[in-house]
């Protein structure tokens, strides 16, 4: 393999009809729920539905501001629907980058043409981490597109920082998997981590939700560290939004020292 960064190119280059696949799936998501608002706000279905149901069960759904139009959209995208479709994206590149890779061959036969361990892992990161950038900068603007005829009243800044804590929650998911498939190269570990991360992350704050005396566990949640203070109606939390970031940048340096460590015949 020949040029500047030929694993991030090839990446990019065989990914294209699954990024533009899930860029697709989150504008009908944006496009099917967004407009609705106006009019289950105007006649208060939102009102409705929200005092029809246990309040634990709103609370952990993040509902308790969806007759807003910054509630509505962060219950049911950024904090929802928008991180499912995010999480799964990241999961599945992020395993397939380096354990994908290695379990079908294809990371033995690149290594053995002069590519380095550190280079490939950096490399398989920075193309998972360019997809999920595409996806969150595509979601911003869609919602921005939507913004004045769905009469949600969002702030524009404030929406770019909606989609950077959405963007980071998804690289973190996508970081761990690639950590975990550098050190096993395994991809059912890599996606079993991938996965867990998030799932472990959205169920520590909503358990955090239903007491003041569990809030300590919002800490432990990185889904809390962006999503805790809302986005859209408060601005997004500089120190949640630094340590989501951080540490999936952690994840990535510590997949490099892992790959290099690991003994590919083993």
């Amino acid at each position: 393999m020949n040029g500047i960064l030929p694993v991030f190119r090839r990446s990019l280059r065989e990914s294209w009809r699954s990024l533009l696949g899930w860029t697709v799936g989150l504008a009908a998501v944006l496009f099917l729920y967004l407009p609705l608002y106006p009019s289950l706000a105007g006649d208060g279905q939102l009102e409705g539905m929200i005092s029809s149901l246990p309040k634990e069960l709103v609370d952990t759904l993040g509902y308790d501001q969806i007759a807003t139009g910054a509630g509505y959209a962060q219950s049911t995208f950024f904090g929802l629907i928008g991180f499912l479709l995010l999480t799964i994206a990241a999961v599945t590149w992020g395993s397939a980058a380096i354990a994908g890779a290695e379990e079908s061959g294809r990371a033995e036969l690149d290594l053995a043409h002069g590519i380095g361990r550190g280079q490939y892992a950096l490399e398989s990161a920075f193309a998972v981490l360019v997809r999920l950038l595409w996806l969150g900068a595509f979601a911003g603007l869609v919602v921005w597109a939507l913004n004045d005829s769905a009469e949600l009243g969002l702030e524009g800044w404030r929406i770019v920082g909606a989609s950077a804590a959405l963007t980071g929650l998804s690289f973190l998911t996508a970081s761990a998997a690639l950590l975990a498939g550098a050190a096993t190269g395994r991809r059912i570990w890599a996606t079993g981590v991938g996965a867990g991360i998030a799932v472990v992350g959205y169920v520590l704050q909503a358990i955090a939700r239903q007491s003041d005396d569990l809030e300590w566990l919002n800490a432990l949640s990185p889904y809390a560290w962006v999503y805790r203070q809302p986005p859209l109606a408060e601005g997004v939390d500089a120190g949640g939004l630094a340590l989501t970031w951080g540490l999936a940048l952690v994840f990535v340096v510590a997949s490099v020292f892992a790959f290099r460590a690991r003994d590919l015949r083993g």
